[in-house]
């Protein structure tokens, strides 16, 4: 029994391979040959704007006025944009156009969050640049916008841990958190348990679930699996019915640690793996999205949570650490990888620098940490839509550079100055690799703005900051 099971695994590990290998085959025959298609991997973690982004990179691209800094926009060769139905049938389609009825509104709104995997088309006529330009018409790129959860992507370090190191990592955490006292109550009972039932396999797996809602709410980010948060069509599967357990020195064969060990081991092989087979495989540039200002404003350890997160983000880049990726992506790599903080309008463009600065340290801190090489990398600072305007304020007689705009709590207007990010990015790195329970210097703010009603002229996109650069880093080679 056991060598028939090896053998299909074989096979199919072959036959994943072979089907692989002519996917490539075919994708460069048809970007030589045919009509180019760029695949764009956009994902972030909790409040990121994943949903903004997409919307507004696509409304920019289709009227594109403020894209002045897309090269073949300012050349003049982007003939037109426009939507087509999307090439995966099994994939739902990104509600662009509900989202973008959200934040162009006569009473603007930030639209829903999606919670799996989406996919969107965007085709583009261009003209030839160069000698090219005389001899032959437009040409069509198609860009390929696949959305999915950051979450998910913090997975794959699953993949290569056993069910009782990561237990001993998520339990340690779980112990110093607030968030964490119910779950580890439950956890106590449930040791050495033999004679287990399922309503208690589940109420210690939804007594985790619960925590990971709860700290994830609180801003950490170092939450797995993923899927617990964002189960997408698995919900309810037997696949995220498990918990992390104290290791055990004879588990039972048949009692509830050895069944969550089962369980954690199906999870990778059920759920982890088939997403980047069928997704995370296929994409050839990559955005990852990142609330900096929100880490910075709740201190140093959420500094640090998001510096260990961007590693983890990295390391599903590196093909080589992981036998199955190397295996599923037969050597190809992701070409580029943008990491953006978002929200950059929540700060005065003379802040814009700096934020930028700390974006590059924290994506250095996190190359190293992954011991990454392969794609080119960059960090920017970037609103996908503008919700504020700039002003100057006055506040026991400095004038103090501000941001106004209307609050998503109360709909009224206010002006926010945030406090000054410092110049040297170690200011906040050091504190937060060294534990540091607070800022010693400062104090960060950060106020949640509405959208602000828009008044678009004909061929305007939305207002933004640096999206037109984020697009051209991302695929204005292949334009």
């Amino acid at each position: 029994m056991q060598a028939g099971k090896t053998g299909q695994v074989v096979i199919g590990t072959l036959a994943d391979g072979v089907t692989r290998r002519v996917e490539a085959v075919g994708d460069g025959i048809s970007g030589m040959f045919f009509e180019p298609v760029v695949r764009l991997g956009v994902t972030g973690l909790a409040r990121a704007g994943k949903t903004v982004f997409i919307t507004s990179l696509v409304a920019n691209l289709m009227d594109r006025a403020r894209m002045t800094q897309l090269v073949a926009q300012s050349e003049g060769r982007i003939v037109t944009a426009y939507l087509q139905p999307q090439p995966d049938d099994t994939v739902p389609r990104f509600d662009y156009e509900t989202h973008l009825a959200a934040l162009t509104s006569p009473e603007p709104h930030w639209p829903d969050s999606t919670r799996t995997v989406s996919e969107l088309r965007l085709s583009m006529k261009i003209r030839p640049g160069g000698l090219l330009g005389g001899f032959s018409g437009p040409r069509t790129v198609h860009i390929d916008i696949v959305d999915y959860p950051g979450e998910w992507l913090l997975d794959l370090s699953l993949l290569d841990r056993a069910y009782a190191e990561w237990s001993v990592e998520v339990l340690e955490q779980a112990r110093t958190r607030p968030q964490g006292a119910a779950f580890i109550a439950a956890v106590e009972e449930a040791r050495d348990i033999r004679d287990w039932s399922e309503p208690q396999a589940k109420a210690l797996a939804e007594a985790y679930r619960a925590y990971l809602v709860a700290a994830r709410d609180a801003g950490h980010m170092d939450i797995t699996p993923g899927r617990f948060l964002l189960p997408g069509e698995m919900e309810g599967s037997p696949a995220l019915t498990f918990a992390p357990l104290p290791p055990e020195d004879a588990p039972h064969r048949k009692g509830l640690w050895r069944e969550m060990e089962r369980r954690f081991e199906a999870y990778k092989d059920r759920v982890v793996q088939p997403f980047f087979r069928d997704h995370f495989s296929r994409i050839d540039r990559q955005v990852v999205l990142v609330d900096a200002l929100g880490a910075i404003h709740g201190g140093p350890q959420k500094v640090e949570e998001l510096r260990c997160a961007m590693a983890g983000i990295l390391g599903a880049f590196r093909p080589g650490r992981n036998a199955f990726l190397s295996r599923l992506l037969m050597g190809k790599r992701v070409e580029k990888i943008l990491f953006a903080a978002t929200k950059a309008d929540h700060l005065h463009h003379t802040q814009h620098a700096r934020l930028t600065a700390i974006m590059e340290a924290l994506l250095r801190d996190a190359r190293d940490r992954a011991a990454f090489a392969g794609a080119e990398t960059a960090a920017m600072s970037i609103a996908a839509l503008r919700a504020t305007v700039e002003e100057t304020v006055s506040h026991n007689g400095q004038s103090l550079d501000a941001v106004r705009g209307r609050l998503l709590s109360t709909g009224k207007q206010a002006a926010l100055y945030p406090g000054d990010l410092p110049a040297d990015p170690a200011r906040l790195l050091t504190p937060a690799r060294t534990g540091a329970d607070s800022w010693l210097d400062a104090d960060y703010n950060i106020m949640a703005f509405a959208p602000a009603p828009l008044r678009l002229k004909p061929g305007e996109g939305p207002p933004h900051i640096r999206l037109d650069r984020a697009a051209q880093f991302l695929i204005g080679d292949r334009l």
